[in-house]
């Protein structure tokens, strides 16, 4: 491969973000682990949803790259990690293509959960889509108005480990292309589930913009760490955390689930180094590695919390 080939793959490799991918895994992981605990973990549906989340987030990762370069909100003095439209390592049309191609991948792999979870998964699934665009494009973008903690949280967390859950249950209860919700596929523990991985995909977007507000402040980007300022944005990130690791015990001591489901406080300590470092500090030399420990944090938190579950 030439230098000017690898050249251009790193840069595709760059724009797609690969380390931000433990947010479209975690949900899927553990909307699995409590489906072998209820006894409707259905594979197929499961790899689906996984493949199905992954473009997603990867093409959200284009549209956050193309839009924020052609509406000024990336510049030179951008602390984060190198953005490829901005930086002019790949032409922006190319960048917009992509995105669309990727989202259309999302759609296809989307084809078979409609089939299997009907009208429901449907609207989730064109609703995920529209939202990943609108969160930096369109004519009212998320991400500007503060409202990308509540679409990550609702899309990421919630909606993500319920729709993981929902088309193994509905692949096992019920039959395909159903215009209703079939009972028993959606339940309250699969939404307590979904707050820890909620509230930890929440969080890697927390640091993300400390660490960019400064210069979110000149571009017009209006985050919630923009708006309320870096005390409101860490006490967002301990109580996210926070919930994160209540979830468990509440599982375990009102929901009946046997003690292994504490598993996920294995990681508690990483929790609280991680914490400390947002709480401290403000310069993309730290929160850099704070963002990428705040994923893999995820990542392993989820895979405990799915073998609790699963147990």
């Amino acid at each position: 491969m030439s230098g000017t080939e690898l050249s251009r793959t790193r840069a595709w490799v760059l724009a797609a973000r690969p380390q931000t991918l433990p947010a479209a895994a975690a949900p899927v992981i553990v909307g699995a682990g409590l489906a072998w605990n209820d006894g409707v973990f259905a594979l197929l549906p499961a790899l689906a949803a996984f493949v199905g989340a992954a473009l997603i987030q990867i093409g959200t990762n284009f549209a956050n790259d193309y839009y924020d370069a052609i509406q000024g909100a990336d510049t030179e003095a951008r602390e984060g990690f190198t953005r490829v439209t901005q930086s002019g390592l790949i032409a922006p049309d190319r960048v917009k293509r992509a995105m669309y191609l990727t989202f259309a991948a999302a759609i296809v792999i989307g084809s078979y959960l409609v089939y299997e979870g009907g009208l429901p998964i449907l609207v989730i699934g064109l609703l995920s889509v529209v939202s990943g665009i609108a969160y930096t494009g369109g004519p009212y973008p998320l991400g500007y108005h503060g409202l990308g903690d509540l679409f990550v949280f609702v899309f990421f967390g919630v909606i993500a480990v319920m729709g993981t859950y929902y088309v193994q249950a509905t692949a096992v209860l019920a039959a395909p292309l159903s215009t209703a919700i079939p009972p028993n596929t959606v339940t309250w523990v699969a939404f307590l589930a979904s707050l820890p991985v909620a509230a930890l995909s929440t969080n890697i977007l927390v640091v993300n913009n400390i660490r960019d507000r400064k210069e979110d402040a000149t571009t017009g980007k209006r985050t919630l760490a923009v708006r309320f300022g870096y005390r409101v944005s860490r006490l967002q990130f301990a109580g996210l955390a926070g919930l994160a690791y209540i979830v468990p015990g509440w599982l375990w001591l009102a929901e009946g689930f046997d003690p292994v489901v504490l598993l996920p406080l294995l990681t508690l300590p990483i929790g609280v180094m991680v914490t400390r470092t947002v709480w401290t500090k403000t310069s993309g030399a730290a929160l850099n590695p704070a963002l990428e420990t705040t994923g893999k944090l995820l990542a392993l938190y989820s895979v405990l919390f799915a073998i609790g579950l699963a147990l």
